[in-house]
């Protein structure tokens, strides 16, 4: 039973793929080499890895160069004379037709920016008028799309500035109402301590601080 036809396709497997070529190419290389000896021909082989690494091989003592060279020249001898000059004359043609198409574009810049239009015809001149027109609503509806772009940016940075104020204010607000609300508590019953001691507050605290030494100076006793 034969073997099935297989699909020629890239390889997605990395390691396989660097196998299945350094496995064909040794078998292409031979192969090579059988045909100029069976055959006593020239062979020239060029072979580029992915990694662009080089493997050749040529029959001929001269080397792949030269190989090359005589490649190149039996190329020019042999092309048509009458093909050649066919391709001459389609690339004449296309320079001239560009560079037709050059000067007429320089000749059209100049008549904007004003030279010679002198010896311009009425007609003529009314023409130019309405090419320089269209040009000017262009300029200005390119100029206008961009200042409306410009300004619906700033609307933009100004929507997200509020915002951000409106954030900071609410967070201000948060605050000051927890500082009241412990301002508040401090001056609730909870407090009367300290309200009621002399000096207010800082004789609350001088109290606790004494109250603190003698704690300490029993504990030391016991």
């Amino acid at each position: 039973m034969g073997r099935g036809k297989v699909e020629l396709k890239r390889i997605e497997n990395k390691i396989n793929r660097q196998v299945t070529f350094a496995k064909r190419r040794n078998g292409l290389l031979k192969k090579a080499f059988e045909l100029s000896v069976l055959c006593d021909a020239e062979i020239a082989l060029i072979i580029f890895s992915n990694r662009g690494k080089l493997y050749e091989y040529c029959s001929s003592p001269d080397g792949t160069a030269n190989a090359i060279e005589r490649y190149r020249k039996w190329r020019y001898e042999t092309m048509d004379p009458s093909q050649s000059a066919k391709e001459m004359q389609e690339k004449h043609q296309d320079y001239l037709k560009l560079r037709s198409r050059v000067e007429t574009l320089q000749h059209s810049q100049r008549r904007f920016l004003g030279e010679g239009v002198g010896e311009l015809g009425v007609d003529e001149l009314e023409l130019l008028e309405r090419q320089v027109d269209t040009s000017l609503k262009q300029i200005r509806s390119t100029k206008t799309k961009f200042r409306l772009e410009q300004l619906s940016e700033l609307k933009r940075k100004e929507e997200m500035l509020m915002e951000t104020n409106e954030g900071l204010r609410r967070k201000l607000e948060e605050r000051e109402a927890a500082i009241n609300k412990w301002q508040w508590g401090a001056s609730g019953p909870g407090t009367s301590l300290a309200a009621d001691t002399p000096n207010g507050g800082e004789g609350f605290f001088q109290l606790l601080q004494s109250n603190r030494g003698v704690q300490i100076m029993l504990d030391i006793s016991e």
